[in-house]
């Protein structure tokens, strides 16, 4: 293990999941140490952990809380965050017996025999977009296709109306913009109002006139007192957003990461038993959360020979932990034949472990899989360094677009 250097403070800066490759940057942070201070904006400094085994440490440890209530100078914002911001009382930051509430109510529906109950609608999804522009020899992947798929998936799961699909996905990007500067804090404000705005009259609806979703028994849920009208509303968006935006860029990340290592895609086409084990090195390789996730420490806390105060922030950097040298061989190396024992992190560890890993990992497949097979000469429509990612805290694709040899109907 490198020596610890937490003296130094290293610059991570707020668009680095739209940079073409952030990864030497984790790297050479992880080279003074697997736990370092890092600068995020001017006025933000907080700590970050770069290690595999130092990230799976963090985010099992219950000395660190993944609500920011705790942050020393902070608590007045926090106070002002947890009256305004819906999402504050979501599962996402919460710990200990609300957060195992809260989980346990949908938990069932993410089940792995659940969501493979789901695998033929989904296939179905597939092909009717992949239909829209097969006889066209040309699309852009990310608007016509890895966008609208988990749109269309979360409806049938959640309960969101069709006509309704277009308007949220318009206003989700206004939550997964950096919260760095005043406007974006104010664009962010807007769009959580919008959004309850949006949720309310369905889950009214759901509440009169229940059907077979996830929003319905949700307000099952709500009406026996598990779960208030503020935590219902939260817990729907969060869903939504969750399985949205991640499975849209994991898709178009994949996709793009095949067509950039063709002898990776040559491989996979020729033996399609390995896609479960190419959606796992897609995760590790480029991922959609890059930064990392944030926790807070509730008392001193100790990890890799490092002493964090209490009421301190730490960014457990999933993407730098799954590009670890000390944990995968050759981590810079896409390979999907891939055959290495540790988990990648893409999806957290531990308490928060993504509820929705299993449908997100079954409409990659589906997705990916279709995609390769009714298209063997997919390829690039523009040259990769014009490429683009979409703004936020994810790491996504703007655009992706391709072509391929028209067909006919």
């Amino acid at each position: 293990m490198p020596e610890q250097s937490p003296t130094i403070v290293h610059d991570v800066p707020v668009n680095v999941a739209q940079q073409p490759d952030p990864y030497p940057l984790f790297e050479r942070i992880r080279e003074h140490g697997a736990v370092q201070r890092v600068r995020l904006n001017p006025t933000l400094e907080v700590w970050m952990v770069t290690g595999y085994d130092e990230a799976v440490s963090a985010l099992t440890d219950p000395r660190l809380s993944s609500s920011p209530v705790a942050v020393r100078g902070l608590e007045d914002e926090m106070a002002e965050q947890e009256r305004t911001n819906i999402l504050m009382s979501s599962m996402v930051i919460a710990d200990g017996d609300t957060h195992v509430r809260l989980r346990n109510l949908v938990s069932r529906a993410f089940t792995a025999r659940r969501v493979e109950a789901l695998a033929p609608r989904v296939q179905e999804h597939t092909d009717a977009f992949l239909d829209v522009f097969a006889g066209r020899g040309s699309a852009d992947l990310v608007e016509e296709f890895a966008l609208p798929l988990p749109m269309a998936v979360l409806s049938d799961l959640i309960g969101i109306p069709a006509e309704g699909q277009p308007d949220f996905a318009k206003l989700a990007v206004g939550l997964i913009m950096p919260p760095n500067t005043p406007e974006r804090l104010a664009k962010g404000a807007r769009a959580r109002a919008a959004l309850v705005e949006f949720f309310q009259p369905l889950i009214e609806r759901r509440k009169a006139e229940p059907r077979d979703d996830l929003l319905s028994a949700l307000c099952a849920a709500q009406a026996e007192e598990r779960i208030s009208d503020r935590e219902l509303t939260a817990m729907t968006i969060l869903l939504t957003l969750a399985g949205h935006e991640t499975v849209a860029s994991l898709i178009a990340n994949g996709v793009h990461a095949l067509l950039r290592h063709p002898e990776q895609l040559a491989a996979l086409r020729a033996d399609p038993e390995l896609l479960p084990g190419a959606i796992e090195e897609l995760l590790r390789y480029e991922g959609p959360v890059s930064r990392g996730v944030a926790r807070f420490t509730v008392e001193d806390f100790e990890i890799a020979g490092v002493t964090i105060p209490a009421g301190e922030m730490i960014i457990v950097g999933l993407a730098a932990a799954n590009r670890d040298p000390a944990r995968f061989d050759r981590p810079d190396i896409l390979d999907v034949a891939r055959r290495e024992v540790p988990q990648q992190l893409a999806f957290g560890h531990g308490a928060h472990f993504c509820l929705g890993a299993p449908l997100a990992r079954m409409e990659a497949r589906i997705a990916i899989g279709t995609l390769l097979r009714r298209f063997p000469d997919l390829t690039l429509a523009t040259p990769d360094e014009t490429l683009s990612r979409r703004e936020g805290i994810l790491r996504g694709m703007a655009t992706l677009p391709v072509t391929f040899a028209p067909q006919r109907a």
